[in-house]
């Protein structure tokens, strides 16, 4: 039975897996800074700035996403046009994306500044932790502007299926993040310690110089010269910013509204206290790395999608988005073993405070469990961004998140006195719901264009 459905999706394995593998490590780098943040952190500081990361994270990420779902608005259409031989069209997209970025990013640094800054004391949260908190969230606010413009670029190259330059801007990004974060936390070279908001600011220098190479690589490199003859920077119109903003809205909303249930789950169990709060961090955090991987997997199969989508080639569409399914299935059950397995180990990573750690080790077993339903969500979500699908999914991730997750994470937290852990079984069910819907979405997506292609052949013939 196994060698027989292997046989069948072999060539769609290899093809997906070529393609995944690189924007894994691209993607697994946005985490990476956030998770570099929180080890550096932990391990040259306190507990208390430990939470404050926590509590910035859980801010500043949901403002980010809003900012990379309109990127991601950018790479089906690329591939769509790209599968349609439109090479000059992919030009006129990355002009009117890279417009579209800068002034989400500006709109996005205001919105923290202005807004974010101002409430981020009435959250009912440890003042020590919002007193290290607030300058940290000031420099990471500052870098959304040159993280949109690399992902532009980014999104540009993935979406004519070149992954791995991406990839290698990230990986040297993150090793300059790192080391610079130690040096400011810490204080080296002569160099004043700087606590929390050292890592605050490396990680505005990295994304700043991370932008500056990847569009280098774009508007150099003679991989892209038929893609970007109508290429202009200040080029931007009506029809073709409204196709951006179409897919890259609601992609927006898809993660706001799922980053945004974590994220107040991580407040809520601020409300518990510090301890908690830095527990929580540190599961989220692993978590987290197996999503960005699961992510890679999910905007190859975008890609994949959206290019057989294009060439009207819909049962290659439909074989290639089970085939990510399959390799989603397979890695997140070992991540899951691992995590069950090793929870008592893990949380050391990131701390050696043994009362964090006790708590951590419980919530890291739970993210393993809900390890499946993670990876197989964002599949859902990526292989209906393909074809364009973007309202229904996002209807669904409201549903999954704001409907069930929160809502049953906090009766069983608060009314049955499960504290933090019940705060996780409630995001747990909510992956659950969202997999399962957008599963059932899939399939009828799906089967519906392949039944299309039958009837305009019969009655062709």
């Amino acid at each position: 039975m196994l060698s027989k459905i292997y046989n069948k999706y072999k060539h769609y394995y290899k093809e997906n897996l070529v393609l995944a593998l690189p924007i894994v490590g691209s993607q697994v780098g946005h985490t990476l800074v956030h998770m570099a943040d929180s080890i550096i952190v932990g391990h040259f500081t306190d507990t208390t700035q430990l939470a404050s990361v926590s509590l910035v994270n859980s801010i500043f990420i949901l403002i980010m996403v809003i900012g990379l779902g309109i990127s991601y608005g950018l790479t089906p259409l690329i591939a769509q046009e790209n599968g349609r031989q439109n090479h000059a069209e992919c030009g006129k997209l990355l002009s009117n994306s890279l417009i579209i970025n800068i002034l989400i990013g500006i709109f996005l640094y205001c919105l923290v500044h202005f807004g974010v800054l101002l409430v981020i004391d009435h959250l009912n949260q440890t003042p020590a932790v919002v007193s290290y908190a607030k300058p940290y969230l000031g420099l990471l606010s500052a870098s959304i502007i040159p993280l949109l413009v690399f992902q532009t670029f980014k999104q540009f190259a993935e979406g004519l299926g070149f992954t791995k330059q991406a990839m290698f801007v990230s990986i040297w990004g993150n090793v300059l993040n790192i080391t610079l974060g130690i040096i400011f936390v810490k204080g080296m070279f002569g160099i004043k310690p700087m606590g929390v908001s050292g890592v605050g600011l490396s990680t505005l220098i990295d994304r700043t110089l991370m932008a500056i190479v990847m569009a280098i690589y774009v508007l150099r490199s003679k991989h892209f010269k038929k893609y970007l003859t109508d290429f202009k920077a200040t080029f931007i119109d009506k029809v073709r910013a409204f196709k951006l903003i179409k897919i890259g809205a609601p992609v927006a909303m898809q993660y706001s509204f799922e980053i945004s249930a974590f994220s107040g789950a991580a407040i809520l169990i601020g409300t518990i206290g510090a301890v908690e709060q830095a527990a929580h961090q540190i599961a989220i955090g692993l978590a987290a790395m197996t999503y960005m991987m699961a992510s890679g997997v999910a905007s190859a199969a975008t890609i994949k999608t959206g290019n057989n989508f294009g060439k009207n080639n819909f049962d290659d569409l439909r074989k290639s988005a089970i085939a990510s399914y399959h390799v989603i299935l397979l890695f997140m059950s070992c991540t899951a073993i691992i995590f069950i397995l090793a929870n008592n180990l893990l949380p050391f990573i990131y701390t050696g405070d043994l009362k964090v750690v006790a708590i951590a080790s419980q919530l890291v077993i739970i993210a393993g469990f809900f390890q499946l339903f993670d990876g197989t969500q964002v599949v859902g979500l990526g292989v209906l961004r393909g074809i364009g699908d973007v309202n229904i999914p996002t209807f669904i991730t409201f549903l999954a998140y704001w409907v069930v997750g929160i809502p049953v994470g906090y009766v069983l937290g608060f009314h049955f006195g499960l504290g933090v852990n019940g705060i996780w079984y409630g995001l747990t069910l909510g992956l659950l719901t969202a997999s399962i819907l957008l599963f059932l979405r899939f399939q009828n997506k799906t089967r519906a264009l392949n039944m299309e292609i039958v009837t305009d052949g019969k009655l062709a013939k």
